[in-house]
């Protein structure tokens, strides 16, 4: 059903399905994806990769437990009550993330693009800017959507849904590797199909951590809700539902990138919200650190890819939609949002941005958060590669489109540079020395300080 309104958008009847979706076949983006997450699946295989799987499961439960003494943008308990709010997601028009566009933004985006439901979340509606806003956002989710959740029972135990087998393409990767399923699992003292576990394998932190903390809110509409609510039910049960990548924080990224790409006056802001909503997940009890991790690099290899119009990742149908060029459709929806944002504000962008007296108002704070939220302080994995900063522009090219879409006066090489400059410390669990790896220590936030001070 399509209603129009003041903005001539349209609203959208939307049923959510909470449970993570089942993988489907794997397509050339999707593989890529399993290539790049799997050395999660080696970790086992060293003592700096045990070491990393060690850490991963200690400071998961400090974060969750709030004892990790991070820089958070609010106090430790308003900071859990946002996590119980994301834990709903608003794909349909990302406007829990909008607030990252800043308090005067944010009310004028979320006067058009709102959600409702008439069972605390069961069910909801959401209407949005325009179809041109509404298409992006839906293949967007839908491309990284489908790359997370083929590598949640790919890595738990290798097949694509839970039972089917994945091909024997996919299975020589971890062969390639000397790889194994269920690392968590194995790591954790939880094996798959164990008391306790999830059947499939890789069982999430409040099935493995000692101790969860339970606490009480509200979700995203305002309903009485607890955390565990949205981990073992009713609202979400995850007790069967494996934890690597987390899909909540590819949306999450995915979402808070695209706003930025959208509202580049924004930009910075949005990526600490992504970076935010990721560590939320860690906050509400549902994912580990290298979960994160992994949702971030998936996120911005794939919104990369996207905007590079590289194939496999459009003209392909998603979710009912087919997209041939990417940049066109996203100039088209940034048309569309300058002219909902600016009616709403009654100003021009430039100058309602700057009308921010949210949490992400304190640049310094949000570049502290931000850099904590880098890599964790996980142990280095890789060596050879920490040793130096990689060559963005000769292992992932694309990468540069993250930042020139916004920046329009920069060239792909400038870009790529500036990325290679800014990145965070490198070596980590994914960041091996290939082109997907080195998606895990871009650091947009610094890349976009650099870029908007460029002449």
């Amino acid at each position: 059903m399509r209603i129009p309104n003041r903005f001539g958008a349209f609203a959208f009847a939307l049923v959510l399905a909470l449970p993570v979706a089942g993988a489907r076949a794997q397509n050339p983006a999707e593989f890529t994806a399993l290539q790049g997450l799997s050395p999660v699946t080696a970790l086992g295989n060293t003592p700096a990769g045990k070491a990393a799987l060690a850490a991963n499961h200690a400071t998961t439960g400090a974060i969750q437990k709030g004892t990790a003494r991070q820089p958070l943008l609010l106090p430790f308990p308003a900071q859990q009550q946002l996590a119980l709010r994301d834990a709903f997601i608003t794909r349909g028009n990302l406007d829990q993330l909008a607030d990252g566009l800043g308090s005067k933004l944010d009310a004028a985006y979320q006067a058009v693009a709102t959600y409702s439901s008439p069972d605390g979340g069961m069910t909801s509606r959401f209407t949005n800017v325009s179809p041109a806003v509404a298409k992006l956002i839906t293949y967007t989710l839908a491309t990284s959507g489908a790359d997370a959740d083929a590598g949640k029972y790919f890595f738990a135990n290798a097949t694509r849904n839970g039972t089917k087998p994945v091909s024997d393409a996919a299975k020589a990767i971890l062969a390639g590797l000397h790889g194994v399923t269920d690392p968590f699992g194995v790591a954790y003292g939880l094996p798959a199909g164990s008391p306790g576990a999830d059947k499939f394998g890789n069982s999430r932190p409040f099935q493995t951590v000692p101790n969860l903390l339970i606490y009480e809110g509200a979700n995203h509409f305002g309903v009485p809700a607890d955390n565990v609510m949205y981990l073992r039910g009713p609202m979400q049960n995850l007790v069967d539902s494996p934890s690597y990548p987390s899909g909540h924080t590819t949306y999450g990224y995915s979402g808070s990138l695209l706003l930025a790409v959208l509202v580049p006056e924004r930009y910075e802001q949005m990526v600490v919200r992504g970076a935010e909503y990721g560590n939320n997940r860690i906050i509400i009890g549902a994912h580990y650190v290298m979960d994160v991790l992994g949702g971030r690099t998936l996120a911005l290899h794939d919104l990369a890819h996207l905007l590079a119009n590289a194939p496999g990742y459009v003209g392909v149908e998603r979710k009912g939609e087919t997209v041939a060029d990417f940049p066109k459709l996203l100039a088209e929806a940034r048309a569309d949002m300058t002219r909902a944002l600016e009616a709403g504000c009654g100003a021009t962008v430039v100058v309602c941005a700057g009308q921010d007296e949210g949490r992400f108002a304190d640049a310094a704070r949000n570049a502290k958060f931000y850099a904590a939220t880098q890599t964790y302080a996980m142990p280095v994995v890789f060596p050879k590669v920490a040793a130096a900063p990689e060559d963005v522009a000769k292992l992932a090219p694309e990468a540069g489109y993250l930042l020139t879409v916004a920046f329009p006066r920069l060239s792909l090489a400038q870009a790529d540079a500036i990325l290679t400059e800014t990145e965070g410390p490198g070596g980590g669990f994914l960041d091996n020395g290939s082109a997907f790896g080195v998606y895990s220590r871009l650091d947009l936030a610094r890349a976009a300080r650099r870029a908007a001070a460029m002449p």
